[in-house]
């Protein structure tokens, strides 16, 4: 590829145009290889790219297979993935559509659409805005509360709203960027008030109809049974790739449950790249309410790798979208991520440039990698092995995370109490029961409210145990301290992550604050 530009760029100079401008094409044949290259070297089963360029669709296209252990259904154009936190974008263009409409502003009060809506503190409250909602400075904290929707769980939304009071604030309102579902998902229920349809079928109806989005749900249980081109995810632990389905995060809601393919996104970066209009000449929301969107409403600090590999210089996050700056050009985009599935949306207006990737495996690194394969020609750019580069850097920091990773090693522990001391039932305001009971010789922990965080505990030190889930594969052990009284009986608890370089921070295990019933 170094040779090739070399022979273009010199031909473009004898002739006077711009080597920059006239390598401004996406060069398929070498994204094709790059896609290639990342699923073998990042283990992936299956992904779906799509790009546009120009306003024009110039791939769309699957490899691989849908589930490890079904080889004959293979991946291709019209495979439903969960885009997970991409569906936030499409919350955000809904509340657009709304402020499109008169029946709502930006900066209306939450309150004023729903009035049970509170936060722990009574300023945020008061002052928590449309806007808030979209852009990750409420003052909650990376995650917080997320244990109310993660993993599948079975709260309503009244319930959450509740929870969502009980949640101590990690900062100051709109000091701090924080990335938080929960806000999205009370953004997703402003869509429902103001327009009177639930959130999904706001989605369904009055958007994916109008993008021609044929195939995309609201949420994994709105796929026709006569629909099995569905993705499943695949998660590594053990050093062996397994199956795993989850249910495209059905509980998120507005912050991430949508179900799409790269035929049907496709559709979503023609429509953002012109400015809300619709292929069909249609428009589904103003340009000015883009403006609205692609502003960056909070910053944050670019990452030591960005800034060295990409030249980024700022970070911030808009209305349901991340913009940054990228070799020089703005970029806006967007990464989703479930067990055993991620995804990647990025754009750079400038160049009339869009791509999606979709996969069935969670190694977020991959995506990056094609992402700047892709753009790499389009952008003029010079040529780098972008995909060996970032595999060989993902796996060095990945073995040295692993070989650190474990309980803490005590030079010797302390005896703990008679195991039915612990016993009983902890409490969280905004989660809900936690039970500790005793079968047999061993504790076991159930979180009443979620299926999959049922597991057993195992003696660390003292009044301290490590919980250890049956589910194995989601990698979130975690300690738990109880505290006693002075009858020895427990009176409350908290939890921390083992691993926090491993584990997901959707796991806010710190945030329970769990007491004795």
């Amino acid at each position: 590829m170094k040779i090739k530009n070399w022979l273009i760029g010199s031909a473009l100079m004898l002739s006077g145009v711009s080597s920059h401008a006239a390598l401004a094409a996406v060069n398929l044949n070498e994204v094709e290889q790059a896609v290639k290259q990342a699923m073998q070297r990042f283990e992936i089963p299956g992904l779906a790219i799509g790009i546009v360029e120009n306003g024009k669709v110039v791939m769309t296209k699957g490899f691989g297979v849908r589930h490890l252990d079904t080889p004959d259904a293979l991946v291709n154009e019209h495979t439903l993935f969960g885009i997970a936190s991409n569906s936030k974008a499409f919350t955000s263009a809904a509340l657009a559509m709304l402020v499109d409409q008169g029946k709502l502003s930006w900066d209306d009060k939450v309150i004023k659409h729903i009035p049970e809506f509170k936060l722990h503190d009574s300023y945020a409250t008061r002052e928590m805005t449309i806007r808030d909602l979209l852009s990750h400075r409420s003052g909650l904290g990376l995650g917080a509360g997320d244990l109310m929707i993660w993993p599948d769980t079975n709260k309503t939304m009244a319930e959450l709203l509740e929870g969502i009071a009980q949640i101590a604030p990690a900062s100051s309102f709109r000091s701090k960027y924080a990335y938080n579902n929960l806000m999205f998902v009370v953004a997703g229920e402003v869509v429902s008030r103001v327009s009177g349809k639930s959130w999904h079928d706001f989605i369904e109806q009055e958007m994916f109809a109008k993008l021609k989005m044929d195939d995309s749900k609201a949420a994994f249980s709105r796929i026709p049974k006569s629909n099995d081109n569905w993705a499943t995810g695949h998660v590594p632990y053990d050093n062996q790739l397994t199956p795993m389905f989850v249910n495209y995060l059905e509980d998120f809601r507005g912050a991430g449950s949508i179900a799409s393919n790269v035929d049907d996104m496709t559709k979503w970066l023609q429509t953002q790249l012109a400015g809300g209009k619709l292929p069909s000449g249609d428009v589904l929301f103003s340009d000015k309410q883009q403006v609205q969107m692609w502003h960056p409403h909070i910053t944050s600090m670019p990452s030591e790798f960005a800034k060295e590999n990409y030249n980024q210089q700022f970070k911030g996050y808009g209305l349901g979208w991340g913009i940054s700056d990228y070799f020089g050009y703005k970029k806006v985009g967007h990464g989703g991520g479930i067990l055993g599935m991620v995804s990647y949306v990025e754009m750079i207006p400038e160049k009339q440039l869009g791509i999606v990737i979709l996969t069935n495996q969670q190694k977020f690194s991959a995506l990056m990698a094609i992402a700047n394969e892709v753009a790499e020609d389009a952008l003029g750019l010079e040529d780098r092995d972008w995909v060996n580069e970032i595999a060989d850097e993902y796996f060095k920091k990945r073995e040295k995370t692993y070989q650190e990773a474990g309980v803490v090693k005590l030079e010797k522990s302390q005896a703990s109490l008679p195991l039915q001391n612990y016993t009983g039932t902890l409490n969280s305001a905004w989660y809900g029961d936690v039970v500790i009971e005793q079968i047999g010789e061993e504790l076991r922990i159930d979180f009443t409210r979620t299926e999959l965080l049922k597991g057993r505990l195992e003696h660390h030190s003292g009044n301290t145990f490590v919980v250890r889930w049956d589910e194995r594969r989601l990698e979130a052990d975690a300690y738990i301290h109880f505290s006693v009284d002075k009858a020895q009986r427990v009176s409350a608890a908290d939890m921390e992550y083992v691993n926090p370089k491993i584990t997901d921070f959707s796991f806010d295990f710190h945030n329970l604050n769990l007491k004795a019933k």
